[in-house]
């Protein structure tokens, strides 16, 4: 939600069925927080919500369906898993009828085992009127979309699809957090668009922290540098645990940390096979909100020596790009948990603005047609 009103989005609804999102919501509202404005907040279930009083006129719609199903770390059931939520947001489309779409997703839905399952979504979402019919499986469903995709039929409602699997930290945010992002204009949107070129790389964090400008920049004389040099070295540095936490104390030292909201101490982090927690000059492993929405051994940071702590609620939200004053809700599970389960601020801000752009760039292209088309009718009738 930050990410898109960064972008210049106004938002006339954010929709949760998570109480505690909701209640960070209105905690953030509550004090005025300026991204969050007057937006209304509802607490539901999507299938449940009464679409006849929403606008006509949408500009966007922007939502992360549950990822549990296709997610690596969990049991990746994917349509057979009850929080499959793709069919749910296909219904909310084929309502809204928004300009644009954004729909963000773990990467494991584009997994071989899922392909076909992810096929099936792409074309759900570039025909959103043609549902399943009640007694219909997803693949019967998903070969009469294919049919009529062909046929051309159901054009009335068209989205152009645009899929793209990035990693978060080539743009910007410090954390290794690779996603597949679903980008769609209705087709009688002109959009010259594609997805935002990366603006970071690790071949550039290689070389700062090999010719020293990364370790003077931090006030140190050397240390454990990152061992890749993928991508493009003219880009900026990939931002690591220790660029995004700067600034913050030690949790240790309980009266600095006080000032920070949700920058409290975590104690009990034990490192195991596969949870080694992330070095602090390299991007964060990805911020999971664990199975069953447990997080767990992955949200630790590594220090030099071997040792290893839990990130406070604060230090994980610094990592997904979430500003200091924005304040989460529960305790220090539940907290990370939201913050898990969130796109990162920086990347929803950057796809966001080129979405706002292409929207822009329409809307001005059809006033100019309108425009001349007047004028050209001016010039008829005084002829």
């Amino acid at each position: 939600m930050l990410g898109t009103a960064l972008a210049g989005f106004e938002h006339v609804a954010a929709i949760e069925w998570e109480h505690n999102c909701c209640q960070t919501l209105r905690l953030n509202q509550a004090a005025g927080y300026p991204l969050i404005g007057d937006t209304t907040i509802i607490e539901s279930d999507v299938r449940k919500v009464d679409w006849s009083l929403a606008p006509d006129d949408l500009d966007l719609l922007a939502g992360g369906p549950p990822c549990q199903p296709f997610s690596l770390g969990g049991l990746a059931r994917a349509a057979l898993d009850p929080r499959d939520m793709f069919p749910a947001y296909t219904e909310v489309l084929s309502r809204l009828k928004p300009r644009a779409f954004i729909v963000e997703n773990v990467k494991g839905l584009t997994r071989e085992s899922f392909r076909d399952y992810y096929d099936y979504i792409l074309m759900r979402l570039q025909h959103p009127l043609v549902k399943a019919k009640e007694d219909e499986t997803w693949r019967e469903h998903a070969e009469r979309l294919s049919r009529e995709h062909t046929a051309g039929i159901h054009d009335e409602l068209r989205y152009e699809v645009v899929p793209t699997i990035v990693d978060a930290a080539d743009y910007g945010v410090a954390q290794r957090r690779h996603r597949v992002i679903m980008v769609g204009f209705r087709s009688d949107v002109e959009a010259q668009w594609s997805f935002p070129r990366p603006t970071h790389s690790q071949a550039a964090l290689f070389e700062a922290q090999e010719d020293g400008r990364y370790w003077a920049w931090h006030n140190m004389k050397t240390g454990a540098g990152i061992k890749g040099k993928a991508g493009d070295s003219s880009l900026r540095p990939w931002r690591t645990v220790r660029d995004a936490l700067w600034g913050l104390p030690d949790p240790h030292e309980k009266k600095a940390s006080a000032k920070f909201l949700n920058h409290v101490l975590r104690t009990g982090a034990k490192m195991y096979a596969g949870h080694t927690g992330s070095p602090l000059d390299e991007p964060s492993k990805a911020i999971k909100a664990g199975v069953h929405g447990v997080p767990g051994g992955e949200n630790m940071m590594r220090f030099s020596n071997g040792h290893v702590r839990y990130y406070t609620a604060r230090e994980a939200a610094r990592i997904q790009g979430f500003p200091d004053g924005y304040e989460f809700s529960g305790a220090w599970s539940e907290a990370l948990r939201q913050i898990g389960n969130a796109v990162p601020v920086e990347l929803a801000r950057v796809v966001a603005s080129s979405v706002a752009v292409a929207l822009h760039e329409d809307t001005a292209r059809k006033e100019m047609n309108e425009e001349l088309s007047l004028l050209s009718e001016v010039e008829h009738e005084a002829a």
